[in-house]
């Protein structure tokens, strides 16, 4: 399948999308004022330990202090020399074998206690593996991953693994055994990417990334208080450097400064890839070119419609992610059953390509149309499934139920493309809702007769509202109105302020 990566860059943002036919697949997007900071590496303080969450609070020169589990802190951060967990991959963007932790390591009574291992004042060598979310600041782990073009180097790990996207078990080994003879001190991880590689190519990662890690260490004993040591490349070199492979025909940059650095990273890295790097000339915007600006506005609604005539709602909250599947105009052509299926199809694949376009992540619901046969569960799940193969995050979906519902997860590490394109509506705070003039009408009536004593001696009560609330009592509520007036045993005026929200009001006592 014929794939392209497309740069396009603007003097606040830089935007990376890989497409395949001319069809929008992933999607990177960051801000010269907020740049992502997974993968970077800070010398870190502690702040705060809280043994009742088993995590700490580290200062890393950052407004906002960073979250530490006690599952991502190696074993010599305490002066011990053995590994008490195996990292976990949240900053690796390879799905490797990794050993798994013997089950009684795992129990309350062997489990090392975050308050045995760091204390408050203590300095930490860390890195990034999610930017902050929402409210929550970065997290961060002691297990540190320095990623190559063709491995991953854990220098404070004791393990070489291959990707599980490789499958040739021949390829495996040979991979494998190149990596046993160089490594160097630490764990090295063979990256999809390192499929093929010649033996030249992997020392050659290893080499740089050794020294990268030397660089590191001494960059910790010169600093003298919590900030950054080494910061991750920018986001059109890391998508060369993790998407650049054999089925990229062309790399197009439409900026001739960021072309020129572009150029000069694939040929001092991937030389062989260097005739595919094209600077855009046309008068037409790049990604207008490809329609990407369409396709980003699609994935930023909330109903996407198939083109069959059903349609997918998708809500997004801060953990959770709901996906709805209707048949809306779709009648089908032979039965109900074949209609239901045929929707269901169609939106699993819609389904796999928007959480990847969005980079939604966490715990994600499928609602699907009921299904009666178990049969057709079972093949719209493998659909599913398929489609979510070409995702580089990782997956985990449990089997369709009866009722038609998928539960699955999907790791996270950035934001997802609507909390970093868009902000709460600032009219209804987030709820996608706001109450009904009627509501609002009634509001305003009860607390006109909770007070009703407190106005008994006035000319009359000034009711400060918005004009469509006042619009509606006149037109609508003029018998209620008339009674409440007459309860007070005077008049009740309506002011209109402009500035007032729909559902703002005040009583002038």
């Amino acid at each position: 399948m014929a794939a392209e990566i497309l740069i396009n860059v603007h003097s606040s943002q830089t935007r990376v999308a890989y497409v395949e036919d001319r069809t929008l697949v992933d999607l990177k997007i960051e801000r010269k004022i907020s740049p992502t900071m997974v993968g970077s590496i800070y010398k870190g303080k502690v702040l705060r330990v809280l043994p009742g969450m088993q995590a700490a609070f580290v200062d890393i020169g950052l407004a906002r202090a960073a979250f530490l589990y006690v599952g991502d802190i190696r074993g010599d951060a305490s002066g011990e020399e053995d590994l008490l967990f195996e990292p976990s991959d949240e900053n690796r963007s390879e799905n490797a074998s990794l050993p798994e932790p013997k089950s009684e390591d795992l129990t309350d009574q062997n489990r090392p206690q975050i308050q045995d291992l760091i204390k408050a004042g203590q300095y930490l060598l860390v890195q990034v593996a999610k930017d902050p979310l929402g409210t929550k600041g970065s997290r961060i782990t002691t297990h540190i991953s320095l990623p190559g073009r063709n491995v991953v180097y854990m220098p404070t790990v004791n393990h070489v693994g291959v990707s599980r996207r490789i499958e040739d078990e021949a390829e495996r080994q040979r991979l494998r055994a190149i990596v046993d003879a160089a490594k160097p001190p630490g764990g090295i991880i063979v990256r999809t990417a390192g499929e093929g590689a010649t033996e030249n190519d992997i020392q050659s990662d290893i080499d740089y990334l050794s020294r990268l890690w030397a660089e590191v260490q001494t960059g910790y004993d010169k600093k003298k208080a919590p900030g950054v040591i080494h910061s991750e490349i920018d986001v059109e070199l890391r998508a060369l450097r993790d998407l650049l492979n054999e089925q990229v025909e062309r790399v197009i940059v439409d900026d001739a400064r960021v072309h020129k650095r572009v150029l000069s990273f694939v040929t001092q890295f991937l030389p062989k890839f260097k005739n595919r790097i094209i600077l855009h000339k046309g008068d037409k915007p790049l990604f207008d070119q490809y329609d990407i600006d369409l396709e980003i506005q699609r994935a930023l609604s909330r109903r996407i419609w198939l083109k069959s005539g059903g349609y997918i709602v998708i809500d997004e909250a801060e953990a959770l992610v709901v996906v709805d599947v209707n048949t809306g105009k779709y009648v089908g052509k032979r039965d109900l059953e074949d209609t239901i299926v045929t929707t269901n199809i169609e939106a699993a694949r819609e389904i796999a390509h928007q959480l990847r376009i969005r980079n939604c992540g966490g715990i994600i619901i499928i609602d699907f149309i009921d299904m009666e046969k178990e049969t057709h569960r079972e093949k719209v799940t493998a659909v599913f499934k398929e489609a979510l193969a070409k995702d580089r995050a990782r997956t985990l979906v449990s089997p369709m139920s009866e009722l038609g519902l998928i539960e699955m997860t999907r790791k996270r590490i950035r934001p997802s493309l609507i909390s970093s394109l868009c902000d709460l509506c600032p009219y209804c705070e987030g709820k996608g809702y706001i109450k009904q003039k009627s509501t609002i009408s009634h509001e305003i009536f009860r607390t006109l007769e909770r007070d009703a004593s407190r106005h008994q001696s006035q000319q009359s009560t000034v009711v400060h509202c918005h004009s469509e609330v006042a619009d509606w009592i006149y037109a609508e509520e003029t018998e209620a109105l008339e009674q409440i007036e007459t309860n007070l045993g005077h008049s009740v005026v309506f002011k209109v302020e402009p500035g007032f929200h729909l559902e703002q009001f005040d009583v002038e006592t």
